[in-house]
Formats: structure tokens, sequence, C-alpha cells
């Protein structure tokens, strides 16, 4: 396995960043995470849109593109496989033991790792935690992780594979790392992103290719939706089977199974679309 570090590429077993880099000692730092299918990444200029917005939100230097393109295709080109998670981490770089940045620039690290297609349905819960849809941190795709992987292991150890966050006024709002659909009436729902989510590239692919509609949905919509599905870059579109103790029996059903052949056959037609 070969990674890109700052300015090229390295071996996974000489690859080294500072153990006083920002991203490390205090989560000072963002990234995205990009589907590469035999070696080309899905969506990339968004993702590098993304990338920069969160950069500028954490006040960090826009990261070169330039870069970032050179950097994910030699780590593609390095490392083949048919379908692969290719991870963009940028960071405030080097700097003292508190919340100060220092002065030694920022860290690129551009990795790869294989994965799997999702299945077409899943289980989630709901948690007691919420987003803080006013918080300095609200739609920036950071480094800060933590609650996410707090969340993540209830919903593991209660046989689902995604928890789903409600926001400060009782809104749904989220996933840990994707981002939450309802049917209702036949019709597609996804929080705004005033809920405090995340603006997800396949969220907003899907919601541009369905029509679906961004409203503000009461936390226990989940009890009542007619369908639920997950996107997220890895996920594509993936049906929900089960929130909580509520079972949607036929899972994907019509309108959520019609989302998935529309996203996959239009991923399909245009890889940076």
């Amino acid at each position: 396995m070969r990674i890109w570090l700052d300015g090229g590429l390295r071996d996974i077993e000489t690859a080294r960043v500072s153990v006083f880099d920002h991203g490390l000692t205090v989560g000072d730092g963002i990234f995205e995470t990009v589907k590469a299918v035999a070696g080309r990444p899905f969506a990339l200029t968004r993702h590098l849109d993304r990338l920069t917005r969160s950069a500028r939100g954490l006040g960090l230097p826009d990261p070169d593109a330039d870069e970032v393109r050179r950097a994910c295709a030699a780590v593609l080109e390095a490392n083949p496989m048919p379908l692969g998670r290719l991870r963009i981490t940028y960071t405030g770089g080097q700097g003292p033991l508190g919340s100060d940045r220092g002065a030694h620039g920022t860290t690129l690290v551009v990795a790869l790792g294989e994965t799997a297609p999702y299945p077409d349905s899943t289980a989630v819960i709901t948690v007691p935690w919420t987003r803080n849809e006013r918080g300095a941190l609200t739609g920036l795709k950071t480094t800060s992780y933590a609650e996410n992987v707090v969340a993540l292991a209830r919903a593991r150890e209660r046989g689902a594979s995604e928890a789903l966050f409600g926001n400060t006024v009782g809104d749904l709002c989220e996933g840990t790392g994707s981002n939450v659909f309802v049917v209702l009436d036949g019709e597609i729902h996804t929080p705004p992103l005033t809920s405090g989510c995340l603006a997800g590239v396949t969220r907003a692919l899907v919601a541009e290719w369905t029509g679906a509609q961004e409203t503000d949905l009461p936390l226990n919509v989940l009890t009542r939706a007619d369908e639920i599905f997950l996107t997220s870059t890895l996920r594509d579109v993936q049906a929900v089977h089960r929130a909580d103790d509520r079972r949607l029996p036929g899972a994907p059903g019509p309108v959520t199974a019609k989302a998935m052949r529309i996203f996959a056959e239009r991923a399909a037609d245009d890889l940076d679309p």
C-alpha cells in the first residue's frame, strides 16, 4: 500500500505524521471520502469543492485542488482495486499542545482502502444525543468524529449499521456518516441544511435526480414514514428495513427502489456529475 503525504507517494511503513499534528492533538482537520470504481474517483469535483468549504469554515488555508487531484490519481494508480474508499485528510499541521495553531503549514494525506458494496437495506437506530444546528462546526466535514464513533458503536450493539441524530429542536438531522430521506404519501423528503446536517454529495445528487424536497421533519417521522433510506458516498442509496423497533417489510419500497435505479444509472453515465 502506498499513500500520498505532503507532496509525494510514500510506503505505508515509512509514512510519518508528527505526533504534534493538530489533526491528532485537537481534531483540527477536515476530510473527504470518495468512492473509487476501478481506479476512477466518483464526483471528485464536488468533494473537492466541499473540502474547500470545510477548510474555510475551519479557518484553514484553501487546499491546493490541483495537488489533491494529483495525489488522488497517484494513489489510485499505485493501489489498483475494483472498489475503493479514497480518503483525503487535510489538517492544521504541526502545532502546540493546545488550540492555537503553529506556523509549520498544513498536512495533506491521501490514502485508499478496499471496500465492498453495501447491502440493499439495513437497520438504523436513533440516539439520545443531538446535533447542534448552530455550532461552529455545523456543516463542516471535520476530523472531530468522536461523537460519531460513540453513536455508531451503540448502533452496532443493537444490530444496526447506522445511528440517526435529531437536532436541538427535535427535528430529524442525519446519521453518523449518512444523510436520511423519508417517503411520505409517495413524495421524498430530506432534512434541510438548516437542520445541521452535512451537505452530502450523494444527498445533493439524489435530491437533484429524484426531485426530493427539503423539509423540516420531526424525529418521530421515522415512526410513520412509508419508506426510509440513507445516502452516502459508499452506501449510494440504501433502504432501511428497521428503524429502532419498527420494521419496514419489503424494503426497498417502490419509491426507494426507483431512487436506487436512477442513482445507479446516472452515476454510471457520468463519474464526475
